[in-house]
């Protein structure tokens, strides 16, 4: 039988992508630095003097990560004007999922009657929500889709020990979520940087779970079910591999630090945040920090709070504005967009 010879469809002209609407969901059970006083051996003052939090939201038992990613999907479609099932796909980030399959962003899809949508998640833990929005950005840039939900959903509460003081007190539960199109007279996202660097999987990571330690009863009494980490060298890679990422992105959108209307970063800790701020020289006033409220909510930390400046209007029509973020893996990513 002759081959025949395939003829590709012409190039698509490639198109702008913006974000055109936002949304969040947070628990209503909020467990307060005190409250965790009463459970291991910390403090107020030892935890806000390390970490800036106060305080983070914990999801209600039976609450899982597809319902804070759900909720987070519906405020954003009522507020870019979009029905659900107008969405061609959803790109779920998340560490935390439902189940290990089928993926959380199946189970949303559900929920939310996006009827049409494809679905997937993405796994680059706390830099998963960057990485899933620079997808959805090739998927809208090239033509082949017009709308994608793009979701960072954590429940993080169930992979935290509680009895480990040096984790416990860092992690939140919560939900952000975008849509993503091409839109008239908007630039949108300008430039991206995505990094990893696997020699570094073991200074954060879960070990349990996946066909490397299945679960049983040993690793269980090990505790090793639940997030390890090793703090100053998480800290160290974190800062550095952030500031490169963001040097990156901004020289390739063409942006001095003076252009720059708002960072915003991934929510890990004040003192990384403050110490990426101060090497890029960017004003303290122009960095958007919610981690006091929050603690780490992981893939959820950057739209949570880019929902929240935009409601509060602090986020203006043709701002420049710079989100970064690392993760276990080790992953890094950042973006430059202008905002619509």
């Amino acid at each position: 039988m002759r081959a025949t010879r395939q003829h590709p469809r012409p190039p698509l002209p490639r198109r702008n992508v913006s974000i055109i609407g936002t949304g969040a969901y947070l628990p209503e059970r909020v467990l307060t630095n005190a409250d965790l006083e009463k459970m291991v051996d910390t403090s107020d003052e030892w935890i806000f003097t390390r970490t800036g939090i106060k305080e983070r939201r914990i999801a209600a038992e039976g609450e899982l990560t597809s319902d804070l990613g759900a909720a987070a999907a519906r405020v954003a479609l009522q507020n870019a004007g979009v029905d659900a099932r107008e969405i061609d796909l959803i790109i779920v980030a998340t560490c935390t999922g439902d189940t290990v399959f089928p993926s959380t962003a199946c189970h949303i899809q559900h929920k939310i009657g996006a009827t049409r949508a494809a679905a997937f998640d993405i796994q680059a833990a706390c830099s998963g929500f960057l990485y899933s929005l620079i997808t959805a950005e090739q998927f809208v840039a090239s033509g082949v889709y017009d709308t994608v939900l793009v979701i960072g959903a954590e429940k993080l509460s169930s992979v935290v020990n509680w009895k480990d003081r040096n984790t416990c007190v860092l992690f939140g539960d919560g939900a952000g979520a975008v849509i993503v199109r091409s839109k008239e007279g908007c630039n949108g996202i300008l430039a991206s940087d995505l990094g990893s660097d696997g020699a570094q999987t073991d200074i954060l990571s879960l070990p349990a779970g996946g066909c490397r330690m299945p679960i049983t009863a040993q690793v269980l009494a090990e505790g090793k079910n639940y997030i390890q980490m090793s703090g100053k060298e998480v800290y160290r890679f974190a800062v550095n591999a952030m500031i490169r990422s963001s040097e990156r992105t901004m020289e390739l959108a063409g942006l001095k630090t003076e252009d720059i209307a708002w960072v915003i970063p991934h929510q890990a800790n004040i003192r990384i945040i403050n110490t990426v701020a101060e090497r890029l020289e960017v004003p303290g006033e122009r960095v958007y920090v919610n981690v006091h409220r929050y603690g780490n909510t992981s893939a959820a930390c950057i739209p949570i709070a880019m929902h929240e400046a935009s409601s509060a209007g602090q986020l203006k029509p043709g701002d420049a504005i710079l989100m970064v973020a690392f993760g276990g893996g080790l992953t890094w990513a950042s973006a430059a967009l202008e905002w619509c």
